[in-house]
């Protein structure tokens, strides 16, 4: 899908790239509200008089009398009333794993661009949805971004998107401090974003997930380069800091002992983070750099399809 963004050189994210990309979180209509989706207000828990109904209780002078449960009242011989959910404000929290990990990149861009720029499209669609929106990494140089609504707020973290995956961050604490940090701010009913090097998803404790999964709508963003998934049968050079300024090194992909030992180094991670979110409740999706950014928004809503 073409997209309307400022190009730039795939190796640092831009504030004017990452604006640009409102237009593709605009095209994404119809999505229904529910889990695993990034659309729709989020149901309260708190009782009033919206549209959606949430339990019923005995009559009390007072009550709207368009409201009363017919069928409850005739079982149960007692005037009942309906009462539904209020719609309120949802919060969505992105999260950003910072790791090294994710400063790399072989087609496109680098996977820390692809992370600014599907946090964006999160953002963006959170703002459409009427979401306030809120931002954090695993550091303490840094307290998270507050929740804040409108074009405002969204610019805000965009912002913070473009410094922390411009370079790699000296202060990182790694992922599970940053959801730890998330778990303080988030309320039930809360969507949580999170944008992860595979490998940073295994250093998270399994209780963790299960915990954030119980209580809110969790997206994980799965940031991989074509390389590691599936590197030619040749002989790849790399530059070799371990080697010597300059020094460059082979790396012999024709040899079997090579291909599992780089299996085990890429694709074994991603599919054991796949797994273990799947099995706690997490939606995972994986995004490729050189995607279209807002390709896992498709994701999301076929595993809510699919779960529906």
């Amino acid at each position: 899908m073409p997209t309307t963004s400022i190009s730039t050189d795939g190796v640092s994210p831009t504030l004017a790239e990452l604006i640009g990309l409102r237009s593709l979180a605009q095209r994404r209509k119809g999505v229904r509200k529910g889990r695993f989706n990034l659309a729709g207000n989020a149901a309260s828990s708190l009782r009033g008089r919206g549209m959606e109904y949430a339990e019923s209780r005995e009559y009390v002078a007072g009550d709207d009398v368009r409201h009363i449960d017919w069928r409850l009242t005739a079982r149960s011989g007692r005037t009942h009333t309906k009462l539904f959910q209020a719609e309120r404000e949802r919060l969505t929290l992105l999260v950003a794993d910072t790791s090294p990990l994710l400063y790399f990149g072989t087609r496109v861009r680098f996977k820390s661009v692809q992370a600014a720029r599907a946090g964006a499209i999160a953002v963006w669609t959170a703002i459409r949805e009427g979401d306030r929106v809120a931002a954090l990494r695993g550091t303490h140089a840094e307290p998270p971004l507050s929740p804040a609504a409108g074009t405002r707020g969204a610019l805000r973290v965009l912002d913070a998107l473009v410094r922390w995956y411009t370079q790699a961050p000296a202060d990182d604490l790694g992922l599970p401090a940053a959801l730890e940090s998330a778990g303080r701010l988030l309320r039930p009913g809360s969507r949580l974003v999170v944008l992860a090097e595979p490998r940073s998803v295994l250093q998270v404790e399994a209780s963790r997930w299960s915990a954030l999964a119980a209580h809110h709508e969790v997206v994980v963003l799965l940031l991989v380069d074509a390389l590691e998934q599936s590197p030619p049968k040749a002989r790849l050079p790399f530059a070799s800091s371990a080697a010597g300024a300059g020094q460059r090194v082979e790396v012999d992909m024709t040899s079997p002992s090579h291909q599992q030992a780089w299996q085990q180094m890429f694709d074994a991670p991603l599919q054991q983070a796949r797994q273990s979110l799947a099995q706690r409740g997490v939606h995972a999706v994986v995004l490729a750099a050189h995607d279209s950014s807002d390709a896992w928004l498709a994701g999301a809503h076929r595993s809510q399809s699919q779960v529906a």
